[in-house]
Parts: structure tokens; sequence; C-alpha cells
């Protein structure tokens, strides 16, 4: 029996949820098609938030010849046979999952074609095409960032499709309560919807029903359904208002309901916007934490996030890193910037090269002119920071 989510995959833009940066009235992806025009692409984001369902809505409304490839389940004769049904239909679109694990004979086999333009790849990926996709195929393709999911957009995908569903009952509670337990994958909400539909003895789905289906708990949202982002932000506000003790709670939040992705994102800023230069350790401490908390999974994966949350929470505190550069971009995007002084041009013979100095300083204009006084960085207090700038003022005596 075919599951709903393959039932109600989207066949045009407008059936996509969420996402209107990429596919709403006057973006990218819109327009192109609207102008009947495709380009190599990459589609990113989390399982679930629809890029497989961008890619077949391309497919439906440009009626273009198209084939489905996994980079790792698929080997390089069927990349062969894909390759000679494009030359026989002049071009043809290429849907390849999991891109990230493109392997470098089946790269060598496609890159030439994308270059010419016979096949159109759009490749999608969970991970961060920018750290795991090999250059050359990312030089190819224009790359596009899918968003989380909201719960409202959750919800309003669901009820789209609830006439799939003849004779169904359930209300905005059910709805809303299945769209929190799904954490932002809509296909694991509409396999909630399914299983529950199929399951239930009149068609009406109830919560308790669901709870059966799915008896992971729902910590993170209040009756305003802002919870999730509620929990996050008490998480990292804990954490930098050194309450070691409330940091734990809000970190045991989240593992219970067993959302690892938005614990190692927030854990990971944490690093570096609020103890920053103070403890610069932290930040590969907090990777490594994150690498075993993978490779060992839950619910052995609470050890190394307890104790790396532990020593953020305790650890001093800076925020001169993020102050810094953010008053650079500021400046930046006011159109602050000026030329690059000539005698750090490269290759200008006026340039005094450091090392050949004591102490591998010397002193020179290296900010525009119009800006050459102007301070980012404002170190915090503390003993990382004051050790740094004591070595700098004696270097630059």
């Amino acid at each position: 029996m075919e599951l709903l989510a393959n039932k109600v995959r989207p066949k045009s833009l407008n059936d996509i949820v969420g996402q209107q940066h990429l596919v709403g009235k006057g973006s990218i992806i819109y327009n192109l098609v609207k102008n009947k025009k495709i380009f190599s692409m990459i589609l990113y984001g989390k399982p679930g938030i629809g890029k497989t369902s961008i890619a077949n809505a391309i497919i439906n409304e440009l009626g273009m010849q198209y084939r489905f490839l996994n980079a790792t389940i698929n080997n390089k004769s069927d990349f062969d046979i894909v390759i000679e049904e494009a030359k026989m239909y002049g071009e043809m679109i290429v849907v390849m999952d999991e891109i990230h694990r493109l392997n470098k004979d089946k790269q060598d086999l496609l890159l030439p074609h994308i270059e010419s333009g016979l096949i159109i790849l759009i490749g999608l990926t969970t991970s961060n095409p920018y750290h795991s996709i090999n250059p050359a195929i990312r030089s190819r393709c224009q790359i596009y960032e899918l968003h989380e999911l909201t719960i409202d957009d959750i919800i309003l995908g669901m009820k789209k499709i609830l006439p799939n569903l003849p004779g169904i009952k359930i209300d905005d509670e059910v709805l809303a309560y299945i769209a929190r337990l799904s954490s932002g994958d809509f296909r694991n909400a509409l396999n909630l919807l399914d299983v529950g539909y199929n399951a239930s003895e009149d068609k009406k789905i109830t919560i308790d029903l669901i709870k059966k289906i799915n008896s992971k708990p729902v910590f993170f949202h209040d009756k305003n359904e802002d919870g999730y982002y509620e929990v996050l932000s008490a998480f990292q506000k804990s954490i930098r208002g050194s309450d070691v003790n409330a940091a734990l709670h809000y970190l045991a939040r989240m593992i219970e309901a067993g959302d690892l992705d938005s614990i190692y994102r927030r854990m990971s800023v944490i690093a570096y916007e609020d103890i920053g230069l103070a403890n610069p350790g932290m930040g590969p401490k907090v990777r490594a934490a994150i690498e075993t908390a993978e490779l060992v999974g839950l619910p052995e994966a609470r050890i190394p996030l307890g104790e790396v949350v532990i020593e953020l929470a305790l650890s001093p505190k800076s925020n001169s890193a993020i102050m810094g550069i953010d008053a650079a971009l500021e400046d930046i995007r006011n159109g602050t910037t000026g030329n690059v002084p000539e005698h750090i041009h490269n290759g200008n013979p006026n340039y005094k090269y450091p090392h050949n100095f004591p102490k591998h300083y010397v002193k020179q204009q290296y900010l525009p002119d119009n800006i050459k006084n102007k301070v980012y960085y404002k170190p915090c207090s503390n003993k990382y920071e004051d050790n740094l700038n004591k070595i700098h003022d004696e270097m630059t005596k």
C-alpha cells in the first residue's frame, strides 16, 4: 500500500510546504520554473523539509525527462545508462539523493555532462555542501538552503492533504500535537497521520491514539506553540548566565525529546558567541562532544553532552568576538569600506614583512585611509584576553 507521504507528494511549487524563500512567488526557483529555464542546483537541509518535493515539483512543472539516482546505492553502470538516455533526449534532469556521498568515479562521469548542459543536476543532501561536497561539483551548481519548517507550516501542510483521507475526524489540537511531535519533519508528521488514520476504528484521530503510536514525549511546546524556541533560548541563556543546573535541565528536556540536532547547533553557537576568547578551547571540546554523541548514540550520548554543557556553563564568558565581527559587518553593509592601502597590495615593494623585524612586528597601516583608526575588537576582562593584550602591548612597544 502506498504511503500517504508518497501519495500526496507535491506536483507544483504551490503545493510545497514552507520554503517560500525558494518557491514562493517572485523567488529564485519560482522564477526559473516560470521562465522554463532550470540550472544545476544543490538543495540542502534537514530531513523531511521538502528537498525531494521541490525536485519533483520542478520536474512536473517543466515536463522534462528525468531520472532519480542515489549516490550510494546506484552503481557506475546505472550512471552510464542515465548518461546515454540523456544523450538520446538531448537533456535530462538527474535528481541525486545523498549527493555528498558521490565518489570520484561517478563524479568524473557526470562532470563533463553537467558542464555541457546535457545533465541538469538537482543534488539533495542533509549535509552542508560547503563542507561535504567536492568543489568540482559544487562550483557547477547553485546552492540553496531549505529552512526548518515551523509548527504552523506543518499544520497547514497536513490540513491541505486531509481530503485525501476520506471520513477522517481530527481537530486542530491533535494536528498541533502531531506537528510538535514531528520535530520539523513534515514526512514524519504525514506518517503519524497515516498510521493514526488506518489504526483507528472510526477514522477519528486523538492525542491518546497518537501517543500509542509514538510514545516520544513532547516537552518543548507550550499552549502558544512557542515552546520549542523558548527552550532553546532558555538553554543558551542559562549557560550564558552560568547557571549550570538550569543548563542541565533544558539539555535534559531536549535529550528526552530526541532533538540532538538542535542541541548540537546551539552548543556550537554558544561556544563561540558566549564563551568566546575567555576560553577558546571550548569550541574544539564542543565539537569533540558532538562527534562522540553521534558515535555512541542515545542513551549514552547524554554523557558527553552533559559533561560539555557543565563546562560551558561554568566557563568564563566573553562576547568580544561576536561584537567585533558584527561591528565590522555593520560598516561593510553601510558602505564604510575604502581602498586597500597601496603598500599592502600583492607584490608591492613598499610592504614591510613583519617577520623581518624584531618581535615579528613593524608598525604600518593595514586598514583603508578613511577608517584607519577604527577599533572593532574591544576585549572583555578575562585571563585569556588579558594575556593576549599583554603580549600585544609588549610586542608593539
